[in-house]
């Protein structure tokens, strides 16, 4: 036996070498590679493609947008195919001759710009085009290369593997004579554990719910240390110094459309009763002489002012009310997304005298109220709502209506508020529950008091009770009745 596995390990030895140098050669003669570079190869590869897509499509868009310049004959066309400002500005004055030339020169500028772009995108995608396909034929050879690699070297593992076998084979052969084996025997028999020695889970599991709850309470206390913003109305108005006229709780909508149709048709809803109690508020605010005009501004945009607009003033009309609802924040036109209006007139329309007020007003069956939407121009606003026309306006609207509600845009964003405060009775301010922080609210007043028009009254919107009881005011004064008024409202 020993002598028969002399000679077959000779023979696998000499195989184990063969093998081995086969290895050895072909590594030699290719690159270098491994699995983890063909992956990272494949993912340049496929951004390489993703390049190329993206070239391709913005090379079409911009070829069609070339033909259509290239087509265009006049110069009204020419200046809408381009969308180019100067071209636009010299429209009015294109047949005076040194216009005609300057708006010729600047054309071809920048038809010139775009067919120098689409040659590079050509250009670019060429030589993406090209670079793909090496890359492609590269990641497939050194893929054949690799899985040659990878055979020749199983075969050279097998083959030493096959080796150490025999070798440790021959080596017990050879050292089996004299070896004698020790007799045993069995002195006691294992005891079975009842449970294991560890890990000790019930500790675990305690410690791990302590550290939880530890870390858990840090974190809630860190958070209401750095809480900066408003979550009961005594908050609001020691901060701010001014009376909170209402509290307004959260509607139970998933889009703003849907918020002047709930209360509609939920009149006896905490969120109907809330409204009520506002107009309350601003009606007794002075009751020798009521306010007739009000604005509803806040100071940063989505704090619910429109739909604080659309509100009071359909309790305005509920009341019997003849009601006028302006749109004053013409640069967005958020009111006009929340009614059904076919009307494409507006209060531009009345500015520039294109239309009367009776004829650009129109009545939203769910508010109850004729409404002057906005509509798009170039002129500034503020410019507009400066105007002695804007004024008039008013003026003429309070002869006509017995409420007027004029909606705003935020304060700190634009100076639209401030100019048409300048022609309001009352001022109505809102602030988003646990969202606006305290020194954005400050600020935003003391820029209606900066034109002596301070604000009237202040409104926290979209209270969430529940999250209220959470936060630990539990009380009835911290957080209004609303919470509480479960047998009297019908949600």
């Amino acid at each position: 036996a020993t002598s028969w596995l002399t000679d077959r390990v000779t023979e696998l030895q000499s195989s184990l070498e063969v093998a081995e140098q086969r290895v050895t050669d072909f590594r030699g003669g290719i690159d270098l590679i491994s699995p983890q570079s063909l992956d990272a190869m494949e993912r340049q590869l496929k951004e390489l493609r993703d390049r190329l897509a993206n070239t391709r499509v913005q090379q079409a868009a911009g070829a069609d947008r070339l033909e259509t310049i290239r087509q265009a004959q006049t110069p009204q066309e020419k200046a809408a195919a381009t969308g180019d400002p100067q071209l636009e500005a010299m429209l009015p004055r294109v047949s005076e001759p040194a216009i005609r030339q300057s708006f010729e020169t600047r054309f071809q500028m920048l038809l010139s710009r775009l067919e120098a772009d689409d040659q590079r995108q050509l250009s670019q995608i060429s030589a993406l085009a090209t670079s793909e396909a090496e890359l492609s034929a590269q990641i497939e050879r050194q893929s054949n290369d690799l899985i040659t690699l990878q055979q020749y070297t199983r075969e050279a593992e097998a083959s030493r593997l096959l080796y150490e076998y025999f070798l440790s084979r021959l080596k017990e052969t050879a050292a089996q004579k004299g070896i004698q084996q020790a007799d045993s025997r069995v002195l006691s028999n294992a005891v079975i554990p009842m449970s294991p020695a560890a890990p000790r889970k019930a500790m675990i599991v305690a410690l791990s719910g302590l550290f939880g709850f530890l870390i858990g309470a840090a974190l809630v206390l860190i958070r209401e240390a750095y809480n900066d913003t408003f979550r009961t109305a005594q908050v609001l108005e020691q901060t701010t110094g001014y009376t909170v006229m209402g509290q307004v709780p959260v509607l139970p909508i998933r889009h703003r459309q849907d918020g002047i149709k709930y209360l509609a048709e939920k009149p006896t809803s905490a969120a109907a009763e809330a409204i009520r109690n506002l107009r309350t508020s601003v009606l007794l605010s002075n009751v020798d002489n009521p306010p007739k005009v009000i604005v509803m501004s806040s100071s940063l945009p989505g704090e619910g002012k429109t739909t604080m607009s659309l509100a009071l003033a359909q309790n305005f009309a509920g009341m019997g009310k003849k009601v006028l609802l302006i749109e004053g924040d013409i640069r967005r036109k958020v009111m006009t997304r929340s009614v059904s209006s076919g009307n494409q007139k507006g209060l531009i329309s009345v500015l520039t005298g294109k239309s009367s007020l009776e004829e650009a007003v129109f009545r939203d069956k769910d508010v109850g109220a004729d409404i002057l939407i906005g509509e798009s121009t170039t002129t500034n606003a503020a410019d507009l709502f400066t105007s002695e026309r804007f004024a008039a306006l008013i003026e003429y609207a309070r002869n006509k209506y017995d409420q007027i509600v004029i909606d705003t845009p935020p304060v700190l964003v634009v100076t639209d508020a401030r100019i048409i405060a300048q022609v309001a009775d009352a001022v109505l301010f809102v602030v988003h529950w646990d969202r606006t922080q305290k020194q954005t609210a400050v600020e935003a007043v003391r820029l209606f008091e900066s034109v002596n028009h301070p604000v009237s009254g202040l409104i926290l919107n979209q209270i969430n009770f529940k999250a209220m009881k959470r936060y630990g005011y539990g009380s009835y004064g911290s957080y209004g009745a609303y919470a509480y008024g479960s047998k009297y409202y019908i949600n």
